[in-house]
């Protein structure tokens, strides 16, 4: 028994010594505060959102291709020279005039032209004795579509009048007087803005010319045939 106390007491006398032998190890703290971070809104500079704004800007600016330009009309060789009767800007009206209007049609435009702009025709008389002079070396007749009075009318529409006809129309241009031209074509039908061949008459000496007129009153309309 006493040899079994004194090999107990060496075994703690050992334990001991090699305990001592070694440095005591530090506690270990565990800290119970989580290190998970939130994840941050991003935050932009002013310059940084100006920027932004900028580019936005010019991103959404939108360049449209140009627009292309018709080439100027090419008119025929009829109608080439330099004429004081006749604005310029109506002569594509009047080469349309005589291509794209039926045969009678195109006899009163293309005689009347040839009179006022090549030939520089003088009439004696008014605008009645030069048209009927139109009509009389074209060839045609004169059929009357549409018949009022001066006064009171009933007046034409727009959709009645073609290019070659005879009109009798007030003269809102000239004192509201009554007066007769040769419709060439609308220059804007809407505003009754029309391109009319009208000799003035009145013993001017002067050749025909093509004006624009307001055909808000016509009275009387008289067509060619053949």
């Amino acid at each position: 028994m006493s040899a079994l106390i004194a090999q107990k007491s060496i075994q703690s006398d050992s334990s001991a010594r090699y305990m001592s032998s070694y440095p005591a190890v530090p506690s270990v703290k565990v800290s119970t505060h989580s290190t998970i971070q939130r994840a941050r809104s991003p935050s932009y500079s002013n310059d940084s959102m100006s920027s932004y704004g900028n580019q936005s800007t010019m991103n959404s600016t939108y360049h449209y291709p140009e627009i292309q330009r018709q080439s100027p009309t090419v008119l025929p060789a009829f109608l080439s020279g330099s004429y004081d009767n006749v604005d310029s800007e109506y002569l594509p009206l009047l080469s349309s005039a005589e291509t794209q209007s039926s045969m009678a049609a195109r006899e009163v435009v293309s005689t009347a032209r040839k009179m006022a702009l090549n030939e520089r025709t003088i009439i004696k008389g008014g605008c009645w004795d030069y048209l009927n002079a139109v009509f009389n070396r074209a060839g045609v007749s004169r059929n009357t579509i549409h018949k009022g009075t001066y006064a009171q009318g009933p007046y034409a529409n727009s959709s009645d009048i073609e290019t070659g006809d005879w009109l009798y129309y007030i003269n809102h241009g000239y004192n509201g007087i009554e007066h007769s031209g040769l419709f060439v074509g609308w220059v804007d039908e809407r505003a009754k803005q029309a391109l009319i061949l009208s000799y003035a008459g009145e013993n001017r000496r002067e050749p025909a010319r093509y004006r624009v007129y307001d055909l808000s009153n016509v009275y009387q309309i008289m067509r060619p045939s053949v």
